[in-house]
């Protein structure tokens, strides 16, 4: 049985027992049993560890894990401590820098995950070298779910959404007292169509003050 340790542990148990989910868990572990699979059974719901359900400020979405050995570690754009950042994350890191004049250094986001930014892919698993490989098997279903729990809470929320697949989740956020920031994806391939220069993140920090939070040190 899954344990996260927080809030979501309740909030998810009915998704937990649901018939896509076990089928879900089938699939995984064979999956694991037979294949390297991406992140480490173990770093699966970190993004949910490390963010609970009232502590939620902001939601970045990803995709899927990163493919590559040594880099997944289930916080959507995320690397491991030490690990060197993946283009897309340093065209993250490029606008951070244009935005608000911070240089970030580190590609590991847990800071971010600790102040509240749920660093969420609509697919929580990967098999080595494959991208979208788990793609199908359940885990929207269950990622959907979570983004409809946000929406339905009545403390603000913004919605950063970067890039077509995460995109096209805009229309599970239907509340009025959220904020959704839509760019192009951070990838070398359209990061220069929109995403440089949206100035996401002094826009999320603008909102979050308006309405009585502490904004994010997007500093890693």
């Amino acid at each position: 049985m899954v344990n996260i340790g927080n809030s979501w542990d309740k909030m998810l148990e009915s998704e937990f027992g649901a018939d896509y989910y076990q089928k879900l868990r089938r699939f995984l572990s064979a999956e694991y049993k037979n294949c390297t699979i991406f992140p480490n059974m173990y770093d699966i719901f970190n993004a949910l560890v490390w963010t609970a359900y009232e502590d939620v400020k902001v939601v970045i979405l990803g995709q899927d894990p990163y493919h590559g050995n040594g880099q997944a570690h289930g916080l959507c754009f995320s690397v491991q401590e030490g690990v060197q950042p993946p283009p897309s994350l340093v065209n993250i890191f490029k606008e951070i820098c244009a935005d608000l004049g911070m240089k970030c250094t580190s590609g590991c986001l847990e800071n971010w995950a600790r102040q509240g930014v749920l660093l969420l892919n609509t697919v929580l698993t990967v098999r080595e070298a494959q991208p979208n490989s788990h793609r199908g098997q359940g885990w929207e279903t269950f990622t959907d779910k979570i983004i409809e729990m946000l929406n339905e809470r009545s403390k603000p929320v913004v919605f950063l959404l970067w890039g077509a697949n995460a995109r096209s989740k805009k229309k599970l956020i239907t509340a009025p007292q959220h904020l959704i920031l839509e760019a192009p994806h951070p990838s070398p391939l359209s990061a220069y169509a929109g995403f440089m220069g949206c100035k996401h993140f002094s826009k999320t920090n603008e909102f979050l003050v308006k309405n009585g939070e502490t904004p994010i040190n997007w500093r890693t």
